[in-house]
């Protein structure tokens, strides 16, 4: 019997890594050979932030990541409106970049 799903990947997740980590910051930085992105959990009136979890990937992977992106924010755009920056007025974090702005 021929089998039809040849490309098919199972993926298991185990219940620690099913919990995930909550991250509102992320850090890129990249050499010729690889991404590096630390998600990172910035807590208000906090001196410090801790990183949540370092993912590497290569450019390849890293820019069919960024269209998967693409993809997937057009879908939620579409469904449940324009994702609008919110930033603060004031505060620790009042004189980050924004990163909607072009």
């Amino acid at each position: 019997m021929e089998n039809n799903n040849k490309n098919e990947i199972k993926i298991d997740i185990n219940p620690e890594t099913a919990r995930g980590h909550y991250a509102n910051l992320a850090m890129i930085a990249h050499s010729p050979t690889e991404f590096v992105i630390d998600f990172i959990a910035l807590m208000p009136n906090m001196p410090q932030a801790n990183v949540q979890s370092r993912i590497i990937m290569s450019p390849e992977n890293a820019k069919q990541l960024l269209f998967a992106l693409r993809g997937n924010i057009e879908r939620y755009e579409n469904s449940f409106g324009v994702i609008e920056p919110k930033r603060p007025k004031n505060g620790p974090n009042s004189d980050m970049n924004n990163p909607f702005k072009a």
